[in-house]
């Protein structure tokens, strides 16, 4: 698998990932700031009752709780991280797209973060969707460090 010049499909589904996290997030910041505080509170009301929970219990307690202590001014601050968070993804859906080594390494830091919170919620969750997330990140962060150390043999072996 040659890596200087070309950008291998490995990276090109990672880039996709990527930009779909870009994406996703930047709807769900865009949602959250159209919605505001108020209609956030009425939907999660309307969901509670549509799911015939009772407000009083735990979660839903908590949820709601939650959703009271929402106000525009957190929304806005919401919805600011979520477009940073998108310019994250993008880029590094960009340069991972194109090859740009600084992004196989950045792909490789900022997937390797998430790793000890994935095993945590893992080991004490055990529920799958962790589970999901944990292999994908594992897989992800194991191809960026085999495609860097490609690249840097790749890069030694030159004349």
């Amino acid at each position: 698998m040659s890596v200087v010049g070309q950008s291998p499909k490995g990276l090109k589904a990672i880039a996709t990932l990527e930009a779909l996290k870009g994406v996703l997030s930047l709807a769900v910041g865009f949602a959250l700031h159209e919605l505001g505080g108020k209609e956030i509170q009425h939907l999660c009301e309307a969901l509670l009752q549509h799911l015939h929970l009772n407000p009083a219990s735990e979660i839903p307690s908590v949820i709601m709780h939650s959703a009271y202590k929402i106000n525009d001014h957190n929304l806005t601050l919401l919805a600011l991280g979520s477009v940073l968070y998108a310019t994250i993804r993008l880029v590094e859906a960009f340069g991972l797209w194109r090859g740009y080594a600084w992004t196989e390494w950045f792909a490789l830091a900022s997937g390797a973060v998430y790793l000890p919170f994935e095993i945590y919620a893992v080991a004490t969750e055990g529920k799958m969707l962790p589970v999901l997330a944990l292999v994908v990140n594992l897989v992800v962060v194991a191809y960026m460090a085999m495609v860097i150390l490609q690249r840097r043999k790749e890069k030694h072996a030159l004349p």
